[in-house]
């Protein structure tokens, strides 16, 4: 019996699919403007304002993770170079938003702990918060918009809401209420520069 004959496989290809047939969309009447050449974006908040605010964020959504995977009794895998959890700070919000992500996609969460069972929608939000979390944490960040700073309040509503935190959620929408009213007032009194934001 003649010994068999090892298949020989094609070799891998490097290309991706932008190399296989494609087309081009007509140039269109679009005009690249220079960046100074954008409209301006509103900006009525401190820097340092912005860093409050985002901070409490921050510290309220790594609490509302806390305990969330305290009631629910989810598993923290343990790790040599970090200490167990005691309390919230002991993780950056950006470590509590993977632990969260990693239990969603391994169906360690089951869907009815989460708002209408969206499990799918939970990774979404968790990786829409990051941003809040990188920018309270660098201090070195340009100045944010005005409906940036909001957005980012709203996104640590919206995982707020899907962990079905009543606390957190009202946390967040009075912190939402009392930024807009600052920026408003900056809007009609520009020489205000220092109102106090408690979002407690």
């Amino acid at each position: 019996m003649p010994a068999s004959v090892p298949k020989r496989h094609p070799p891998r290809s490097t290309h991706d699919e932008f190399d296989g047939p494609h087309q081009f969309l007509p140039s269109g009447r679009m005009t690249v403007s220079k960046e100074n050449d954008l409209p301006r974006v509103q900006a009525h908040l401190l820097i340092q304002e912005q860093d409050t605010i985002l901070g409490k964020v921050n510290d309220r959504l790594s609490q509302c993770a806390f305990d969330f995977i305290a009631k629910y009794q989810f598993p923290i895998p343990l790790e040599q170079d970090k200490r167990p959890v005691q309390c919230p700070s002991d993780r950056e919000w950006n470590e509590w938003v993977f632990l969260l992500k990693r239990l969603a996609t391994k169906r360690r969460i089951p869907a009815r702990v989460i708002y209408s069972g969206q499990i799918k929608q939970l990774v979404t939000i968790l990786e829409n918060s990051l941003e809040m979390r990188h920018a309270a944490k660098h201090q070195s960040r340009p100045l944010k918009d005005d409906r940036n700073v909001l957005q980012l309040i709203s996104a640590g509503l919206q995982v707020a809401k899907l962990l079905k935190d009543a606390a957190c959620m009202q946390y967040m929408d009075t912190l939402y209420l009392e930024t807009e009213r600052l920026i408003q007032s900056r809007k009609a009194s520009p020489a205000r520069l220092n109102p106090t934001i408690s979002g407690r």
